[in-house]
């Protein structure tokens, strides 16, 4: 037997349906032959693939019938395109392994990028608070009460910060300034608990990966990052991030006075 002897008939001799002296020949074939025998190896993963990946559905009695029909009258000729095989199956293997393959790595790549990006959200709102906590002059209005500090930012800002909040005797507001989130600008309100600043940033909400638990419903996340507490959420078109080193049950009661709902 020659090579395209061999590889027309590897299905068969796999599955045990050559004669035996047919099935003596390919095997000696297949012993002196590397070619061939990376063909049988591509036929048998090709078989795995399709009998094990793919899922398997019972026929019809009508279609078993059918089939057993047109198998009894099938002509035992050598099919046509039977010379494509040897160069069809290694094809169709790797096309098999890439459909099986590639939306796992698309789903992986996916998680990955949105776990960089929420990362990336929570060092910024630390790294901001750091910016605020270290300047010389960390407050552009003091605070004279919110109903002075929210009309400070008109103009200075491409929208307009929703703070109800106007800071008590727990929780006085100090002030506010212009700050950046990400690529965008924010409103950074100034509060304090004792001697701990705490930084509310109000900013365009839209473009951004928040983390599961800060949604546009007004769930809050909390994290931690740096030794500080941080917590995100988003409301409407508005997304908001508090961070303090206070701890976090306290950081907590700001919170719930700022979005109204009860610290959990």
């Amino acid at each position: 037997m020659n090579c395209d002897d061999v590889r027309a008939r590897l299905l068969d001799y796999q599955r045990g349906r050559l004669p035996a002296a047919a099935h003596a020949d390919v095997r000696a074939h297949l012993d002196r032959c590397a070619d061939c025998r990376r063909g049988d190896a591509v036929e048998q993963e090709l078989t795995w693939v399709l009998e094990r990946r793919l899922p398997q559905h019972p026929a019809s009695l009508a279609l078993k019938r059918r089939l057993a029909t047109q198998w009894a009258a099938a002509p035992s000729a050598r099919p046509w395109w039977s010379r494509w095989r040897p160069v069809l199956v290694p094809a169709a293997a790797a096309a098999m392994v890439m459909l099986v393959a590639a939306p796992v790595l698309y789903v992986e790549r996916t998680l990955f990028r949105a776990r960089s990006e929420r990362a990336g959200m929570i060092a910024e709102a630390v790294n901001d608070h750091l910016r605020l906590v270290t300047s010389l002059h960390p407050l552009e209005i003091e605070s004279g009460g919110l109903h002075q500090v929210k009309p400070w930012f008109e103009g200075r800002l491409d929208f307009a910060p929703v703070v109800a909040f106007e800071g008590d005797a727990d929780y006085p507001l100090k002030g506010g300034a212009v700050g950046f989130f990400r690529d965008r600008k924010a409103a950074v309100f100034v509060y304090a608990r004792r001697q701990h600043p705490i930084s509310l940033l109000v900013f365009r909400a839209d473009g951004l990966a928040w983390p599961a638990g800060a949604t546009a419903g007004g769930e809050t996340m909390v994290t931690a990052e740096r030794g500080f507490n941080v917590m995100l959420w988003r409301r409407g078109e508005l997304g908001y991030a508090l961070v303090s080193d206070l701890n976090a049950e306290e950081l907590q009661g700001l919170a719930a006075k700022l979005t109204g709902r009860s610290p959990s």
